[in-house]
C-alpha cells in the first residue's frame, strides 16, 4: 500500500516536472533558418576585358576580312592592319580576333504579303539563332504597319522562346520598315554586350513608315549596331524591289554588315548560317581618334588589310563612319 502511494506520488510529480519545463523547453528551442532568397540571375558571361566600349574616347570597329574565296582569314596582326579616318591614318590601339557573345535583334516582316513565306523564314532564323554563340542574348519583334516585340522580356538565349516567338504567324497590314527599324536599334540599346546586330527580313518596299530613309540611316549609324538584311523582292515591282534593294543595301554597307537578295525562300537557311559565321568570326578594332574635337561630325572610317604571303588580295567590311561625341561642356 506504502509503495502504491509512493510510485503515484512519483508519477504526479514527474508530470508536474514535466508540464513545467515543457514551455520553457520549447521557448528555448531555436527557430527554424530562413531560406535565403535566390540571388538574381548573373549577367550572359563576356570574355574577360572585353568591355572597351566603354571607354566613349575608343572608336571600336567589328571588321571581317575575307579572302578571294569567301572565306575568314584568320591570324592577321596588328601590322596587316590600316585605318584611315576622314583620310588620315590612325594608330591601332586595340586588335582582337574573338567569338564574342552579342546582343542581336530578329526583326521579320509581317505584313499581308509576307504570310505563304513565314515558316521558312521562321526556320531559317532559328538556323541563325542556333548557329551563333550560345550566350547569345536575341529578342524577336515583328511589323508590319505597327512594330511589336514578342518575348515577355527584353532579351532571351532560350531557344524554345525564340522558337515560340517567331511563330507569330498573323501576316496582315502594310510595311512600316524604316519605323521598325528605329524601334528596334532603340530596344538594342539595352542589350548586355557590347557586340549588336540587327538582322531583317523583308519582301517589300516600305510603304508606311512617318520616318524617312535618311534619318533611319543616320540613327543605324549612331548606334554601332551592325545590319544584316534579306530582302525578299522576287515578287515585287522592277522599281519597288530596286528601291528596296538600295534602302537594304544602304544600311547594311553602313553599319559594316551585309545584304542579301534570295530568289527564293528556302535560300534563306544557308544565307542565316553564313550570317552566324561572319558574326563568329571578325577582328575588333580600336583606335583614338587623332581628330580631338568633339563636335558632333559625321567621321569617314575606312580599313585595309594586307594578306599573308602567297595569298591574293584579301576585302574588308566595316562600318564606313561614326558620329563623334559632341562636346556638352557648358550647354
Amino acid at each position: 500500500m506504502v509503495i502504491r502511494r509512493l510510485t503515484l506520488l512519483f508519477l504526479i510529480g514527474a508530470a508536474a516536472l514535466g508540464g513545467s519545463l515543457a514551455p520553457s523547453a520549447r521557448a528555448q528551442r531555436p527557430a527554424e533558418p530562413v531560406a535565403p532568397p535566390e540571388p538574381p540571375p548573373p549577367p550572359l558571361q563576356v570574355p574577360a576585358g572585353y568591355a572597351i566600349q566603354r571607354d566613349v574616347n575608343l572608336v571600336l570597329l567589328h571588321v571581317s576580312v575575307d579572302d578571294a574565296h569567301g572565306q575568314f582569314v584568320p591570324g592577321l596582326g596588328r601590322e596587316s592592319f590600316r585605318v584611315y579616318e576622314d583620310g588620315v591614318e590612325q594608330q591601332i590601339s586595340v586588335l582582337r580576333q574573338e567569338d564574342v557573345p552579342v546582343s542581336m535583334g530578329l526583326l521579320i516582316d509581317n505584313s499581308g504579303s509576307m504570310e505563304d513565306k513565314r515558316p521558312g523564314v521562321n526556320a531559317a532564323a532559328m538556323t541563325l539563332v542556333k548557329t551563333s554563340n550560345p550566350v547569345d542574348e536575341v529578342f524577336v519583334a515583328h511589323f508590319n504597319d505597327n512594330y511589336y516585340l514578342d518575348l515577355p522580356e527584353p532579351f532571351t538565349s532560350n531557344v524554345a522562346e525564340l522558337s515560340k516567338a517567331l511563330e507569330h504567324l498573323e501576316s496582315d497590314g502594310a510595311t512600316a520598315l524604316y519605323d521598325a527599324i528605329l524601334s528596334a536599334l532603340g530596344h538594342l540599346k539595352s542589350g548586355y554586350n557590347d557586340k549588336k546586330v540587327l538582322f531583317i527580313v523583308s519582301d517589300g518596299e516600305d510603304n508606311y513608315s512617318r520616318s524617312a530613309y535618311a534619318a533611319t540611316l543616320e540613327q543605324a549609324q549612331r548606334s554601332n549596331a551592325m545590319i544584316y538584311a534579306v530582302g525578299l523582292l522576287s515578287e515585287e515591282k522592277p522599281e519597288s524591289a530596286e528601291r528596296d534593294r538600295r534602302a537594304l543595301t544602304g544600311l547594311s554597307e553602313a553599319t559594316g554588315g551585309e545584304a542579301f537578295f534570295p530568289e527564293s525562300v528556302p535560300q534563306v537557311e544557308s544565307i542565316c548560317t553564313q550570317i552566324a559565321h561572319d558574326i563568329r568570326h571578325q577582328y575588333t578594332i580600336g583606335y583614338y581618334s587623332s581628330n580631338a574635337s568633339r563636335d558632333g561630325t559625321f567621321r569617314s572610317v575606312r580599313v585595309t588589310a594586307f594578306p599573308p604571303p602567297g595569298q591574293e588580295k584579301l576585302s574588308v567590311r566595316t562600318r564606313s563612319g561614326y558620329f563623334a561625341r559632341a562636346d556638352l561642356a557648358g550647354k
